[in-house]
């Protein structure tokens, strides 16, 4: 098939390593997915969609969640969507669209005129989406002090401060500075930000939290400072995104789970 679409419903889920012949848009319904590759890892919470290219090597993680995943031929899109993945604001029009697509699974055996005419036009929206592209990847090193730098900040990232990294892995701020910028090209400093913001982002989008508690929960000692810094970030308050991000997408009767 050139196109369909996959749904799916897990309490947890780790893929392993894999790579697909076809492009992939993977968009939470619900909950968050946590997508790895050689670049990077991303954090994808309802209301942002994650594009994989075909033959992209990258590793899942789903936790308490239900995701839809558009699968796309890669002659159906221009050249440069196969160079990386990025994640890309899933705007009204293209959640409908791919909620309205899993009624064409793509397992299905046989195709007809009407499911290739929508999935050519939601290519369309794809396209336009990433040129949009989310500042919503966490960096990777292969540098093991870097590596254990990204695993201790992200584990205490509630409270972490450049001196607990220092004293815990027993190097120099000028060592962490340095060693840091030139794995990741991002400072220590720009690294917990986008961390805390992207994990609010996440934690917004579970039922239940409020937002005083995600603010607390991810490092930000005031509601104003985190409601400026998210707002900032995304575009949206703290409250906007939580109440959109929570809303229950329910796939059209007759789609598959």
């Amino acid at each position: 098939m050139p196109a369909g679409t996959l749904a799916y419903e897990t309490e947890r889920l780790v893929t392993g390593w894999h790579h697909h012949d076809l492009h992939q848009l993977k968009y939470p319904l619900e909950g968050m997915a946590e997508v790895e590759t050689a670049e990077g890892r991303y954090l994808v919470p309802s209301q942002q969609a994650l594009w994989i290219p075909a033959g992209l090597e990258h590793n899942t993680t789903l936790r308490s969640t239900r995701t839809a995943s558009v699968f796309f031929d890669p002659s159906m899109l221009p050249p440069e969507a196969c160079d990386h993945a990025r994640i890309v604001p899933a705007a009204p029009l293209l959640r409908e669209m791919i909620v309205y697509a899993l009624r064409w699974p793509i397992a299905r055996t046989a195709t007809d005129a009407k499911a290739n005419a929508y999935f050519s036009a939601l290519a369309v929206v794809v396209e336009d989406g990433l040129d949009r592209e989310q500042p919503l990847l966490l960096p990777a090193s292969d540098d093991p002090l870097v590596a254990a730098i990204i695993a201790y900040t992200e584990e205490h990232l509630a409270t972490v401060t450049a001196g607990d990294v220092h004293s815990a892995l027993n190097i120099s701020e000028r060592t962490l500075r340095r060693r840091f910028r030139d794995a990741t090209g991002t400072t220590w400093r720009s690294f917990v930000l986008r961390a805390r913001l992207t994990r609010a982002m996440a934690e917004l989008a579970r039922p239940g939290a409020t937002v005083l508690d995600v603010a607390a929960s991810v490092g930000f000692g005031s509601p104003s400072s985190f409601n400026r810094a998210f707002r900032t970030f995304t575009g949206r308050s703290p409250a906007d995104y939580r109440r959109r991000a929570q809303q229950r997408i329910t796939p059209t009767a007759g789609t598959g789970t």
